[in-house]
């Protein structure tokens, strides 16, 4: 019985956070080069909230997940741009 107590907390902790879970699709015109995407994931991955990112070079788009209630998109943009690499919001996925 407290195997279960215990097993039902932690799914209330853990739950609300995949709630906020967001996904966005960046366009990055200037990655250009094969080094690019990864100065364009170092820059994201050191924003707070930031929970995967994934480049695609040949479309110069970058896909971003992270947490809704953590970071916004303006802050994932700010980061790249602050990296060089100025960039607009193609979709959000909630």
């Amino acid at each position: 019985m407290k195997r279960w107590i215990i097993t039902g907390a932690m799914m209330l902790l853990v739950g609300p956070s995949w709630a906020t879970q967001k996904s966005a699709v960046l366009s990055v015109p200037g990655m250009t080069c094969p080094t690019c995407p990864f100065t364009v994931k170092k820059a994201l991955t050191r924003v707070d909230g930031v929970i995967d990112v994934k480049s695609n070079l040949t479309k110069r788009e970058t896909t971003v997940v992270f947490d809704g209630a953590r970071v916004t998109v303006d802050a994932l943009t700010s980061a790249i741009k602050n990296a060089g690499f100025p960039s607009t919001l193609v979709s959000v996925n909630p």
